[in-house]
């Protein structure tokens, strides 16, 4: 029985490899988790920036309400079923009027994990309109094979290695995914997408959430993840704990 998704929903996700909008919480709640962010960031003395914007589920509480969010995990359920795991989390964020941009490609590219049966949960805490450069998707690019990536180490680049694809991508096939905050929109790990800077006036605040089934394998090394709904009888990945505090030390 589907949670949140249509059967005509699900279908469509599996043809284009996304899905959005789905209103997870309010545009009232969504402020109040940015305002969590951004007192952190004034007592840090600067946006959140290098390894700070990863796995941000085991550095703040909110973080970690956030990724067991019912609204956020019901439709992901309906997409992977019901033993879930929170593999990691990212924040993407772009600076009011900035050069910030994202090239495109393929989430799995550097994964290392041995099915793509991956999805990301992406929220916007901010709004996403078209003047913040929201996410494009290139339909149904998913259903083709891994494609060839290099890294650009661009400055500008908000990917960790600035990877791009190394093939031409035809960006008039681009859908745009501009979201509202509170909003979230749902990926597939293989599907092509990237997007353009901001030239709004305000910040462009999205946390990236990836959710796997609990049976999916880390080739490339021994890794760790939530259990954020169900049941975990394949313990591929070793247990986080969850912060007590932020910037729990055990956490």
């Amino acid at each position: 029985m589907q949670r949140v998704l249509t059967a005509e929903a699900v279908a469509q996700y599996h043809r284009d490899g996304f899905y959005f909008p789905i209103r997870a919480m309010s545009e009232n709640d969504a402020a109040n988790y940015r305002r969590e962010l951004e007192t952190y960031e004034e007592k840090s003395g600067g946006p959140i920036a290098s390894n700070m914007r990863h796995k941000v589920h085991l550095l703040f509480t909110w973080a970690n309400a956030l990724v067991r969010h019912p609204k956020i995990l019901d439709p992901v359920e309906d997409i992977l079923g019901p033993n879930l795991l929170c593999w990691t989390t990212n924040f993407f964020i772009k600076e009011p009027e900035s050069p910030g941009f994202v090239s495109f490609h393929q989430d799995a590219t550097y994964w290392g994990l041995d099915t793509p049966e991956v999805i990301t949960a992406w929220l916007a805490l901010s709004d996403a309109g078209m003047s913040s450069g929201p996410m494009q998707f290139i339909p149904g690019s998913h259903q083709q094979p891994q494609l060839p990536h290099h890294d650009t180490f661009h400055e500008d680049n908000l990917l960790t290695r600035g990877q791009e694809i190394e093939v031409d991508v035809d960006t008039a096939e681009a859908v745009s995914a501009p979201l509202r905050p509170g909003e979230i929109s749902l990926h597939h790990v293989l599907l092509v997408h990237g997007s353009l800077p901001n030239v709004s006036p305000d910040r462009r605040i999205g946390l990236a959430i990836r959710y796997i089934p609990t049976h999916v394998r880390q080739l490339k090394t021994r890794d760790s993840a939530t259990l954020v709904r169900g049941e975990d009888i394949h313990h591929n990945f070793d247990p986080e704990p969850q912060p007590q505090k932020d910037l729990d030390t055990a956490a």
